[in-house]
């Protein structure tokens, strides 16, 4: 029988990667390992900032266990949008761990480096040729927006991931990919049906969570001609059609049609069957339809200035039982406080002074809709956001003092209603980012926006082909 065989190694490197799951999914033989390293999901800290969401100590933990277990076993490992943000700088900083486990395990390997980050010259190009397109939603996009980003990624698909994979490499690390296109690119390398191919990608990308209790294991994958089995590895994992139905469908506006960089993934008429053993799930049905233009995908992340937070808790019923009249008479206070001490509105200094207070609507802002309830306490987080770190901090300075004594209606006399968690009570949190690209390029081919080098480590040692 023709098939692909895959193991899951994680729903995101750096969670954790448990050792004896995978040596027992290694048992089939598989054709390649992948993980996927990086979301969107985290913020776009990674990207702007240029770091991982993770500690290094945690990818390098993963690593070592992954590339210990299928180097040896001459399997290729595919890790995709390394650091979080999948730029260059991401991935130098996984390079960096790479040789630091070959070095450590005494390993020879090869790999290739897949960049996507994209430069402001390309991009200015593409958008005077009218080869960007806005997503929806997008934001407004111009080349002030390409000059303001501090950095913009394209998504890749599965072509370049197929071209390094035809050199024989034992190590794929990709700059921003699509989750699936990590699973789906060899088995298409194979001939297998596209459809199949990207439905197995899209069930298996984030790991055990599409098992009715997600925990530490893989997911091992069979792809083939006319089905995909999805099989858990690991104590207590189990997958229903319920289960992988409900993984297909998720983070997308569509719960059948997915778009990938070469075309739409459709599962309408996907069927979904509990295998023999109780454990595995059997999908037939899946189509791709090829797209008549390739898209990638562009990700990009600008400045938006500098932070510093301050966090306390109110227990005062009385402040609880009129909040939003006493949060209200503060910011007040603050606001004047501002105008005397800088001599200009909070607005004329481009900066804001935003309260969260969590046990009230700290999580669904104005979405709330049970503003009736009086809690029994309130953790109050105020964040000043301005152009540079020094007027952040005095802003968010600027609010301890009447959120400690601002009086209430209820009580005569002065009072401290007010708990500052912190001493200092406010935290300096460094520059602050927003995505501001959510929009697509249409280039010349699949692999034409990415740039792969091919590097060869033998222990400490290594050399860039």
């Amino acid at each position: 029988m023709n098939e692909c065989r895959f193991i899951a190694a994680s729903g995101m490197l750096g969670i954790g990667v448990p050792e004896d799951s995978l040596r027992k999914s290694l048992e089939i033989k598989p054709h390649f390992v992948a993980a996927d390293a990086g979301t969107t999901d985290a913020g776009p800290f990674a990207l702007g900032k240029g770091v991982c969401a993770f500690p290094r100590e945690a990818i390098l933990r993963d690593m070592t266990i992954l590339l210990r277990n299928t180097v040896p076993a001459k399997i290729p490992l595919l890790i995709g949008s390394v650091g979080t943000g999948g730029a260059d700088v991401h991935v130098d900083w996984f390079m960096e761990i790479v040789r630091e486990v070959a070095a450590a395990e005494g390993l020879q390997l090869r790999v290739a480096e897949i960049r996507s980050e994209q430069s402001k010259d390309f991009l200015r190009q593409k958008f005077r040729e009218g080869r960007i397109r806005a997503l929806d939603p997008a934001p407004h996009f111009d080349e002030s927006t390409i000059e303001r980003s501090v950095r913009i990624v394209g998504m890749m698909g599965v072509e370049p991931l197929q071209a390094a994979l035809e050199t024989g490499v034992d190590l794929v690390v990709a700059g921003r990919c699509s989750d699936p296109a990590l699973f789906a690119a060899m088995p298409i390398m194979m001939g297998l049906p596209h459809g199949l191919a990207w439905h197995a990608g899209k069930v298996v990308e984030c790991g055990a969570s599409v098992c009715e209790k997600p925990s530490h294991g893989m997911i091992v994958g069979y792809v083939r001609h006319d089905e995909v089995v999805i099989q858990p590895i690991g104590p207590g994992l189990r997958c229903t059609p319920q289960t992988v139905a409900a993984h297909s469908l998720y983070e997308n506006a569509d719960p059948f049609f997915f778009t990938e960089a070469s075309g739409v993934l459709d599962i309408s008429g996907t069927t979904y069957e509990q295998m023999e053993d109780d454990i595995s799930v059997r999908m037939q049905g899946s189509r791709f339809r090829a797209a008549d233009q390739i898209t990638i995908k562009l990700e990009g992340a600008e400045l938006v200035g500098y932070q510093s937070i301050l966090i306390g808790g109110i227990r005062d019923p009385f402040i609880l039982g009129e909040f939003d009249a006493w949060l209200g008479r503060v910011q007040l206070r603050v606001r004047e406080s501002v105008e005397k001490v800088f001599g200009r509105s909070l607005e004329a200094l481009n900066a804001r002074i935003d309260y969260h207070a969590y046990g009230r609507n700290g999580v669904m802002g104005n979405l709330e809709a049970d503003r009736a309830h009086v809690p029994h306490e309130v953790g109050l987080v105020v964040e000043a956001t301005a152009s540079d770190q020094k007027t952040a901090t005095a802003l968010v300075q600027l609010t301890r003092q009447p959120l400690l004594h601002q009086p209430t209606t209820k009580w005569k006399g002065s009072i401290t209603g007010f708990a500052c968690l912190h001493n200092p009570s406010h935290i300096e949190r460094g520059p602050v980012y927003t995505f501001n690209v959510n929009h697509v390029v249409l280039p010349e081919s699949p692999v034409s926006m990415f740039r792969t080098t091919f590097t060869n480590i033998e222990g400490a040692a290594h050399a860039t082909v």
